[in-house]
């Protein structure tokens, strides 16, 4: 591979006044999608023990798909064989309005793909839903543009779950799009844009659950306790131990990617062995410098070894941070082209765990836009690729009111200090 160029992804951060303007459009477009979400389930009487007789038999049997998802959703309703609908709201509303949000950041990075290799934009999904025999279905352009990114995301947007078959009344679904349509460009283009919108979705429950002094249960933990990390903290805490391994690692080889916030200290004298080093943050006008992390003795000295877990992944603000040095450091640390690297990346060296699964989706889809959007030797996006390795992310864990026998249970036998991990 050539020298000359090193491909790099900017990792172009949202600035304040468009967070705001996110993080005004998601509370308000989920006001409006549960309000949607509620007036489409009462016309089919979802919570009603009787089924209206002017359902037609399509409705009816959409109807019994909802109340058995909304069983599903529901412990309460589960355990009396009723139908509690305050969870499949919620769903309805969180699924309908996100993936139009998700077709919008899909096309505003030309990857929102009619077919293998041809993208499609929203003005082109317009066009396209006026043709039944290129409408798949839908009734205009931002609901094709939602069936797209559907069909691109599958482990995002479950293709059997009986929600999206659900249509919002008109003036509901207007209301939707002019909001997701008033969003900047820009929104969609930063690294950090997806990891906000699931923080900002949250907010208004959160809020309602610490108004409210209940006792936090599994309803109320995933709102409660999510505070998304802010991006200087994120480079902070990843330039100080990937980028002190980096210069520790590899002395005298300037890092790919630039390191603004690793902190150095004087060296001591067993470090001289780095005098002949070039990087300015470790030999500047001060010295001879270390990070001042320290110099990550127990880490692999080759980042094909190298693990790196986030036990608490949220919607996936340091796998995507650590994904864009990671990959430029595999490239130049053993020659690898952008794909490969890109690749080697998310087979060997991401893992995250969560225990909320929306949480759990928003990553999944971070971390695949960020490997799509990144740039190949020539400058261009790699694009989507059927080949790419998923990302190692998982929805981890039981809800809270889990039993101590269930927590128990997890536990293997056959570990040493299995008595101890079960206390």
């Amino acid at each position: 591979m050539s020298t000359s160029y090193m491909p790099t992804a900017d990792a172009v951060t949202l600035p304040k006044p468009l967070r705001t303007q996110l993080e005004n459009t998601v509370k308000c477009a989920r006001d409006v999608a549960e309000s949607a979400a509620r007036a489409a389930l009462v016309q089919l009487a979802v919570a009603d023990d009787k089924v209206p007789d002017y359902l037609s038999e399509p409705q009816r049997v959409l109807r019994r798909k909802l109340r058995a998802h909304a069983r599903a959703l529901s412990a309460s309703s589960y355990q009396s064989n009723s139908v509690e609908t305050r969870h499949l709201v919620w769903e309805v509303a969180y699924e309908h309005w996100h993936r139009m949000l998700f077709a919008r950041f899909l096309a505003e990075n030309h990857l929102l793909l009619w077919e293998p290799g041809a993208p499609v934009t929203l003005a082109e999904c317009d066009e396209l839903v006026q043709d039944a025999t290129t409408s798949l279905g839908a009734k205009s352009g931002w609901e094709l543009a939602g069936k797209l990114a559907a069909r691109m995301l599958p482990q995002v947007f479950k293709p059997h779950n009986p929600v999206y078959e659900l249509v919002f009344a008109p003036e509901h679904q207007r209301a939707l799009e002019k909001l997701l349509a008033g969003l900047a460009v820009d929104v969609f283009t930063a690294s950090d844009s997806l990891g906000w919108v699931y923080q900002f979705w949250q907010a208004k429950r959160k809020d309602e659950v610490n108004a409210s002094e209940v006792k936090i249960g599994a309803d109320e933990l995933p709102a409660v306790t999510q505070l998304f990390t802010e991006p200087y903290m994120v480079d902070f805490l990843l330039h100080n131990s990937l980028g002190a391994w980096w210069a520790t690692r590899h002395p005298g080889q300037p890092c790919p990617v630039p390191m603004t916030y690793l902190r150095t200290v004087p060296a001591t004298p067993p470090a001289r062995h780095c005098e002949e080093r070039s990087d300015a943050a470790i030999h500047d006008s001060n010295g001879l410098q270390a990070p001042a992390a320290g110099n990550f003795e127990g880490w692999p000295n080759s980042l094909k070894e190298f693990k790196l877990l986030d036990p608490c992944c949220g919607s996936g603000h340091f796998l995507v941070a650590a994904f864009l040095l990671l990959v430029p450091m595999r490239m130049a640390s053993e020659g690898l082209s952008a794909m490969d690297a890109v690749d080697a990346v998310l087979q060997d060296n991401l893992h995250g765990l969560e225990l909320d699964a929306r949480c759990v989706e928003i990553a999944v889809f971070a971390l695949a836009l960020a490997a799509w959007r990144f740039p190949d030797e020539n400058g261009n996006p790699l694009g989507v690729r059927a080949d790419m390795p998923a990302p190692n992310i998982a929805c981890c864990g039981l809800k809270v009111a889990a039993s101590a026998e269930e927590w128990e249970a997890l536990v293997p036998e056959s570990l040493l200090n299995s008595e101890l991990l079960r206390q």
